[in-house]
């Protein structure tokens, strides 16, 4: 007789599969490898469908290219295309065995964090406290104002101390409309009666008195900033950056308190999913960290949860997956990628057992061909021309820099 336990355990899996399969089709914002459908021939097509090439209605052969040649090429198509449904079918079904997954969705609020177990449906929190969501919103007010003037701004590169770290051609883009206008002058106001309302009610909100003086301060500021603008009819960078230098210190102290916050609420949810999962499973656990490319790295959710994760396999285990935007089903673009890289891990080292480079490169964020590309064209010459990290090992094969096994 089977017991509860494997009743439940079922139950969730069909569960996750039936969620997964159901979302698929409307997910958007996936970071996948381009889809197998793409430029694959009829014949391709219709056997991957279940009909047979001889059924399959296929174009003309291009120039030069008799019939026979084309015939060929389509059953070497063919080939990779019943690979690829494979390697589909495969993922997919694991996408639906993780286990145990933590996926990380970041937001305004210092994430949604949602638990994936057998034998229990998806936990979902949002265990930041309401401070963190408070002091970031005052600190981004500055950023607020430049987002209004950006593009009124001189596309020349202002004489600042950090002058040198402004590529003139991104100016030039965002300061596609230049100083000739006052069309900023109206939606300038229109942010000022938000930021009076944010500073009258500032003292009601039951802040601690040190962050509640920092908002003050950077409201103060802004509002500052507007008036001289508007009454001037004119601003320019010089009087900007005075203005974002006065508010630098207080946007230090909200960060500390904002990360105080995330740091607190994340570890206390670690601490109660670990007890909850037991340390058993937990050393094997997953984390998938979706953010958008901006803040991929570094990321303020992965910072804290390494801490929380078994040390031997953090470096595996924990996934950055940077999106284009914020996905519609991020669990589903979670665990479609994360079985992407789990499958990606264990068939390298047996589909390519006699060369741990290019398995490497398989496993890793490289394209399969990357080692062969930079061998061909010379090694770093066509490579990005980024510095080499102190994490970087020599590769074998080039005697040049590149990635760590993962």
């Amino acid at each position: 007789m089977r017991s509860s336990g494997d009743h439940a355990a079922r139950s969730s899996h069909r569960w996750r599969k039936r969620q997964l399969r159901e979302t698929k089709d409307r997910t958007q914002g996936m970071v996948t490898r381009r889809a197998f459908i793409d430029a694959t021939s009829a014949v391709g097509a219709t056997a991957l469908l279940g009909t047979t090439p001889a059924a399959a209605t296929t174009a003309p052969p291009a120039a030069g290219v008799t019939h026979a040649e084309a015939r060929a090429r389509d059953a070497i198509r063919a080939a990779n295309v019943g690979m690829r449904a494979s390697y589909a079918a495969l993922k997919s079904e694991l996408s639906t065995r993780l286990s145990p997954v933590i996926v990380v969705q970041n937001d305004a609020t210092g994430g949604r964090f949602t638990l994936i177990r057998d034998g229990s449906p998806p936990e979902t929190t949002c265990p930041v406290p309401e401070l963190f969501e408070l002091a970031k919103s005052i600190s981004h007010v500055p950023q607020g104002l430049f987002s209004i003037l950006a593009a009124y701004v001189s596309d020349t590169v202002p004489n600042l101390p950090n002058a040198s770290r402004i590529d003139p051609h991104d100016l030039d883009m965002v300061a596609f409309k230049g100083p000739g206008s006052v069309d900023w002058i109206g939606p300038l106001q229109e942010y000022a009666t938000t930021l009076t309302t944010a500073r009258r009610q500032l003292v009601h909100a039951n802040l601690p008195k040190e962050l509640e003086l920092s908002c003050r301060k950077i409201l103060d500021e802004s509002l500052t900033f507007i008036r001289d603008s508007v009454r001037n009819e004119t601003f320019d960078m010089a009087s900007f950056t005075r203005f974002s230098a006065a508010t630098y210190p207080s946007i230090r102290t909200n960060m500390e308190y904002a990360a105080s916050a995330q740091i607190s609420g994340v570890e206390g949810l670690m601490r109660k999913w670990r007890a909850t999962v037991g340390d058993e499973q937990w050393k094997d656990l997953y984390t998938v960290v979706l953010s958008i490319w901006t803040t991929s790295e570094l990321n303020q959710a992965s910072i804290i949860i390494r801490r929380c994760m078994n040390p031997a396999k953090v470096a595996t285990h924990l996934i950055d997956l940077s999106t284009v935007e914020i996905p519609r089903d991020p669990i589903f673009v979670a665990l479609d990628n994360l079985a992407r890289i789990v499958l990606d891990n264990v068939s390298a080292e047996m589909v390519l057992p006699t060369d741990p480079v290019v398995a490497d490169a398989f496993k890793g964020k490289e394209d399969l061909l990357s080692v062969e590309i930079l061998r061909q064209l010379g090694g770093p010459a066509g490579a990005p021309a980024t510095p080499a990290s102190a994490t970087e090992s020599a590769c074998p094969l080039l005697g040049k820099k590149t990635r760590p096994p993962v």
